[in-house]
């Protein structure tokens, strides 16, 4: 049995971080189902890398820092500019930091923040006013560890947390404008962001012990419910965080026997 598929033809879709790992999947499922898609991040060649093979009038590479406000806001009226409308946004540009807190220096959590919490912050502020036009939404990227701590990862949780609730909140906002915000909450995946975590079979294994499936995700795993949500068969579904995470959010934590 085949994966239900969604039709975004016409629709004009912006992915933020869509080079790379989830963002890129999210990016080649919306291009698939016939929408043309922006997508964004600081790495030129990556974006055009992620587009081969994808026509130049559905699939449009625009570089932009999510983390500084000014550029987004200028990506985002481009956008509206040369492509009429905006009807659906993907919050997904991250990044990533582990360690102690008393570890972790001024600049990395800077860093951190700027583009997990600041980066939301200033696409959402740009796009929404698009999409209360469009009856458009947003889905976000958060994280299975915006919803509980984590050993060693404080910063990055606390950060994706902030998603999480900026979602909640401002699905609550903009509900009566007719504008729907949903955040799907992914567990250990394989991207560039986990590259050298979990590739080998010893360190892959206390992984394994807490996902349900017993096997890491991929990022073609979540693509599929950022469309759900994006879609018309998820009209009346906003304020929600839906766990894309093998079953690990199912454990209470104990280990498998």
């Amino acid at each position: 049995m085949g994966r239900t598929t969604y039709d975004f033809t016409g629709a004009v879709v912006l992915v933020t971080g869509g080079g790379t790992g989830i963002g890129q999947a999210i990016t080649h499922a919306f291009l698939d189902a016939g929408a043309t898609v922006v997508i964004t991040g600081r790495r030129k060649e990556r974006l055009e890398q992620a587009l081969k093979g994808y026509p130049s009038d559905r699939a449009v590479a625009r570089v932009a820092d999510v983390s500084d406000g000014a550029q987004v806001r200028a990506l985002v009226q481009g956008v509206v500019d040369d492509l009429g409308h905006l009807d659906v946004v993907v919050s997904n540009a991250a990044a990533y930091a582990s360690g102690e807190i008393t570890d972790l220096d001024d600049e990395e959590w800077a860093a951190l923040r700027a583009t997990n919490v600041d980066g939301f912050f200033h696409l959402a502020k740009a796009t929404l006013p698009h999409l209360e036009r469009s009856g458009g939404n947003l889905v976000a990227v958060s994280s299975v560890s915006g919803e509980r701590g984590d050993w060693g990862q404080s910063a990055y949780n606390a950060s994706k947390a902030a998603i999480t609730n900026f979602v909640r909140s401002l699905a609550l906002d903009w509900g009566g404008r007719g504008v729907r915000l949903n955040a799907v909450a992914p567990a250990f995946t394989r991207t560039e962001l986990t590259a050298g975590m979990g590739d080998d079979e010893e360190s892959l294994a206390p992984f394994i012990n807490r996902i349900a499936l017993a096997r890491p995700g991929e990022p073609e795993d979540i693509a599929p419910a950022v469309l759900f949500l994006a879609s018309e068969a998820a009209a009346y579904i906003t304020g929600a965080v839906l766990p894309v995470d093998g079953g690990t959010s199912a454990s209470t934590g104990q280990p498998h026997a």
